[in-house]
C-alpha cells in the first residue's frame, strides 16, 4: 500500500490514538471530538476501498 491509501490509514491510526488519549483524560468534549474524527476518517477510508479493520488492534481479550 502506498500514497493515498496509506495516507488514509495514517489518518485512521492518528484518530484512534487521539480517541484513546481523549478517553484517558475523561473529558467528554474531547472524547466527542476525537470520536467524530475517527468516524470521519473510517468513513472516508472505507469509501475509497481501504480496509481499516485489517489495521485495528484487537481489544483486550480478543484475538
Amino acid at each position: 500500500m502506498g500514497g493515498f491509501p496509506e495516507a488514509l490509514m495514517e489518518r485512521v491510526r492518528a484518530a484512534r490514538a487521539g480517541l484513546e488519549a481523549a478517553l484517558e483524560t475523561q473529558d467528554a468534549y474531547e472524547v466527542a471530538v476525537a470520536q467524530d474524527e475517527l468516524d470521519d476518517a473510517v468513513r472516508i477510508a472505507r469509501a475509497n476501498g481501504v480496509d481499516v479493520e485489517a489495521d485495528a488492534v484487537p481489544e483486550e481479550g480478543e484475538g
